[in-house]
């Protein structure tokens, strides 16, 4: 009879035990988040008081105004709604964050809403803390439980709970906290309405963006808010110093633009990094709708500045969302061009890519001497024409790859996956006239007044149902109103004609460099 090796019989308690804790975790977690709790008089106690930032008082006063020190205060013509700051330890990311808390220092708000993600847990909902207060080494914050509450009513994605806001299985969530003592030093007394979000998608940022616009709408001065947004984030994880530059630059690149959709779908589906997308987006549509229209990055880095290792780093980003009030009006996205080199060099492409799909063949490089342009992440789609009549339309909306490979990818879909034609045949291929359209930013229509028929395309989103059509479709199609392309946007969608006109449904504007080889 063979030996029995001791190390297997070690190995499989260790994995009974383990499902066992598993099993215990999952039916305590599932209890936490069916039954609801009340804390009324409950303190949250500074959990990572030691750990992400100093637990002596005069000690962590002294870190934070150290920070200050580090992060000269940038002059703002304009109210702010909303700031984005990192969570890690203040070791790391506390002169980053700096810039933006110090942004608001002089500044007075009765109320400061922090918005967190959760690292220790997932729940359907945003959780909103229902204790009085949440504490920190300097002193406690309480909660504005009328406003806190009002939020619960506004939408039922938002629930009063503890859930999210202490300790699962030794590891207690930090992201919220670690934001607080920067703000007790620059504000001194205010209300807390301190929110963790336990899913970041996209629904559920809008439901916590809503209804933070719409209670902020009827409590505040409109002119000069006294409620400040705060979304608590990191940027990318663990990537070589320069990789991780490159992917948080498109991250801070689309909040810069005020293109929340493209960030949430490409943080979503891991394209890019944000540990706090979900808040991001949140702050985003709250601030938009509380009219803020400019944005601007006040500082980024990441770990590898402060400790000198470039191997696997964490990047930090700080930014304001605020309205502008000086001479110039709004900030405005330059329009988007190409030279006639780049137009050509991007519809060979095409056409070799369509090419290779259609002929089986190996789908052709993207060469390494591309216009620069040509090199930057764009959202395009490449639209495939036969004898003036539409043989397949396929793109890409948000900018997560370089636009050669944007098109590249889009041409080959385009004559191969179009659902609504057959595949292209080989004796097509010089028939077919190409054309690509290059996307700007996204932008949320607030008045179907401001769409303007022959320079903005349409896309609307409502829950997981979403249609688009490009800026040169009612042209074509020989509609001369706003609201005649709205409804036929919206069929696109499968929805309604009327779809969107629903307080449920989000309609974007974008515009489009279009050519092509007729």
């Amino acid at each position: 009879m063979p030996r029995k090796h001791p190390l297997l019989y070690l190995t499989v308690i260790a994995v009974c035990l383990g499902l066992a804790s598993l099993a215990a975790y999952a039916k305590w977690n599932s209890s936490q988040t069916m039954q609801p709790s009340n804390h009324a008089g409950q303190t949250r106690p500074p959990y990572v008081a030691g750990t992400f930032y100093p637990s002596d008082p005069s000690q962590l006063r002294e870190t934070v105004a150290a920070c200050f020190a580090k992060a000269p205060q940038t002059a703002i013509k304009g109210p702010v709604f909303a700031l984005i700051a990192p969570h890690a330890g203040y070791q790391f990311s506390g002169p980053i964050a700096a810039h933006a808390f110090g942004l608001i220092r002089g500044h007075s708000y009765k109320r400061v809403v922090v918005i967190a993600p959760s690292h220790t847990q997932s729940f359907p909902y945003a959780s909103i803390y229902d204790g009085d207060a949440y504490e920190t080494p300097l002193g406690k914050i309480s909660i504005d439980k009328p406003f806190a509450k009002a939020l619960t009513k506004t939408d039922n994605l938002l629930k009063f709970s503890e859930t999210g806001h202490g300790c699962v299985m030794g590891r207690c969530e930090h992201a919220l906290e670690v934001e607080l003592p920067f703000l007790q030093e620059v504000l001194g007394d205010f209300k807390l309405v301190p929110i963790v979000m336990g899913d970041t998608s996209y629904e559920m940022a809008r439901a916590v963006g809503v209804a933070l616009a719409e209670q902020i709408a009827l409590d505040d001065n409109a002119r000069k808010p006294d409620t400040l947004i705060v979304a608590s984030s990191d940027l990318s994880h663990y990537h070589p110093y320069l990789e991780a530059n490159a992917l948080d630059g498109k991250v801070l690149g689309a909040i810069a633009q005020g293109d929340y959709l493209s960030l949430s779908i490409n943080a979503r589906s891991r394209v890019w990094e944000a540990c706090g997308s979900g808040p991001i987006v949140a702050a985003m549509i709250a601030a938009e709708r509380l009219g803020a229209k400019s944005s601007v990055v006040l500082a980024r880095g990441n770990s590898g500045d402060t400790t000198g290792d470039r191997s696997r780093v964490v990047g930090y980003g700080a930014m304001a969302l605020f309205r502008f009030d000086g001479e110039a009006g709004a900030q405005t996205t330059p329009d988007f061009s190409l030279t006639a080199s780049e137009q050509k060099q991007l519809l060979e492409l095409a056409r070799d890519s369509v090419e290779a799909a259609v002929l089986g063949k190996k789908k052709p490089a993207v060469s390494d001497d591309l216009y620069p342009t040509l090199q930057t992440p764009r959202g395009a789609f490449v639209t495939l024409k036969e004898d003036g009549k539409l043989r397949g339309c396929i793109g890409y909306i948000t900018p997560s790859d370089p636009l050669a490979e944007t098109v590249r990818g889009a041409a080959a879909m385009a004559a191969t996956k179009d659902s609504r034609f057959s595949p292209v045949k080989a004796e097509e291929l010089g028939k077919i006239d190409y054309e690509i359209s290059v996307l700007s930013p996204l932008r949320r229509v607030s008045s179907i007044s401001d769409v303007r028929i022959g320079r903005d395309g349409l896309l609307i989103k409502k829950g997981f149902s979403q249609g688009l059509l490009l800026p040169q479709v009612p042209t074509e199609q020989g509609w001369t109103d706003p609201e005649t392309f709205a409804a036929q946007t919206s069929v696109k969608a499968g929805l309604p004609p009327d779809a969107w006109k629903d307080k449920r449904a989000d309609l974007f504007s974008f515009s489009a460099f279009v050519f092509g080889n007729r």
